[in-house]
């Protein structure tokens, strides 16, 4: 059996690692060396650095789904769940570049590791949604014909925008975007106007400034 402690300390090293220098450079040598365990174990866990990349990846986005719930956990109304879904995800991208690796991989200069992102983005949060969008369907406070495509896309579009090698932003553009964004989702969603306000709202993050 697979000891899942020595499992997380080696993404832990692998994601140290990645918030210091360029993904590149990091070879399994230095992972296994920053976790103090031997080049073999990794590969007992890992077939590859690549496969060490796309764990840290879910990791990351499975912490904060795991935030998401428990901001959730005594809500009943589908829409303040949707928002909240949004406000977790929005916060891991302006959170603290030394402590968050989704940061990370938006700075990074490659593109294979910023597809992998996004793909893991929708892959993670697409079913949630499609949950939550569908419960919102039934009690009337959303409308969509389809709960399913449209969380895809609407998960799609958000890492697209956000992602700065695709679309170079200072703090302003990505406001704008972030506004623009609000107003597709209450028309797409038919929300009441106004309900997804907080996307732009700077209170709602800390890091996030407009210079």
């Amino acid at each position: 059996m697979r000891d899942n402690k020595k499992r997380e300390i080696i993404l832990d090293a692998a994601e140290e690692l990645m918030c210091e220098i360029s993904d590149k450079d990091i070879s399994v040598e230095m992972i296994a060396k920053k976790a103090g365990i031997g080049k073999g174990s990794i590969y007992y866990y890992f077939e590859s650095k690549d496969d060490i990349v796309n764990a840290v990846i879910e990791r990351s986005y499975a912490l904060a789904i795991k935030e998401y719930f428990n901001d959730v956990y005594d809500s009943s109304d589908p829409l303040t769940k949707v928002k909240a879904l949004f406000r977790s995800v929005i916060k891991q991208e302006f959170s603290d570049k030394r402590k968050n690796i989704i940061v990370y991989f938006h700075v990074q200069d490659n593109l294979m590791l910023h597809m992998k992102m996004m793909m893991t983005a929708v892959k993670t949060i697409s079913p949630i949604l499609t949950k939550l969008l569908a419960e919102g369907v039934e009690s009337g406070s959303i409308r969509t014909d389809y709960p399913e495509e449209s969380a895809e896309m609407i998960i799609a579009m958000l890492t697209f925008l956000l992602d700065k090698s695709f679309f170079p932003s200072d703090n302003e553009g990505i406001y704008r975007k972030l506004k623009l964004y609000a107003g597709v989702l209450e028309t797409c969603l038919q929300a009441e106007k106004g309900s997804f306000d907080f996307l732009f709202t700077p209170e709602e993050y800390p890091n996030y400034t407009i210079e």
